[in-house]
């Protein structure tokens, strides 16, 4: 009862202030005809995104894990004229569904898809001297988010904002005892977010079309 009370709730606010979109329905449909999994954020979830990153003032936006680019879409639109997004996908069938999604809304000239593990794409970022970001999306494979939080504290700069996606699994991420990785990765995420004095964060549950889970914020208060 209470995952259709929160699928109701969720429709109910997206008819109202999240309206339809031939480009972000379009990523959709393309991404589940190709079989990527259903684990995209939901559209009241990439206006948040948008939000956060417009109130941010960004004008350069990191994210980690574009499955079919419906959250990058989200992010891209929030930037002004000359800004930048670069996205990491190590899945090559997602990273070709999301350029295609992308050059249908518009965004090819705005996003980099780059295709590679993460842990191997970040150094080269950093390399190529692409920091600091102003905004950091953190949506790919959970037990890794410490070592992605690390990562983008390196590519980030006083007054950046990170964002990390589904950090509460399901309240599990309060079992200490859990054999789960993505539990142990959240867990993890939260003491080293705990530990870091370059950060102010806090995170949040959530419910709603996409379950019972949560998001961790962080605001880079010093120079990494």
């Amino acid at each position: 009862m209470a995952q259709e009370q929160w699928n109701a709730v969720d429709q109910y606010i997206a008819d109202l202030l999240v309206p339809a979109d031939a480009a972000l329905g379009a990523a959709l449909a393309d991404s589940a005809a190709a079989g990527l999994p259903a684990i995209n954020v939901a559209p009241n979830q990439g206006k948040l995104l948008q939000l956060l990153a417009r109130i941010q003032g960004a004008r350069s936006i990191l994210e980690i894990g574009t499955l079919g680019g419906y959250s990058t879409i989200w992010l891209a639109r929030a930037l002004p004229a000359g800004g930048r997004l670069v996205t990491l996908e190590v899945d090559p069938k997602h990273a070709e569904v999301a350029r295609a999604n992308l050059a249908r809304a518009g965004l090819s000239e705005v996003v980099d898809v780059r295709l590679g593990r993460a842990l191997d794409l970040l150094p080269e970022l950093a390399a190529e001297g692409r920091g600091p970001f102003d905004f950091i999306f953190i949506d790919a494979d959970k037990p890794s988010n410490p070592d992605y939080f690390a990562w983008a504290l390196k590519l980030s700069r006083r007054g950046s904002v990170i964002v990390i996606d589904n950090v509460v699994r399901r309240g599990a991420v309060a079992d200490a005892g859990s054999a789960d990785p993505n539990v142990q990765g959240a867990r993890r995420l939260h003491e080293v977010l705990a530990a870091e004095p370059r950060v102010s964060a806090t995170a949040i549950q959530t419910v709603g079309s996409k379950g019972y889970d949560g998001f961790a914020i962080a605001l880079v208060t010093a120079d990494p």
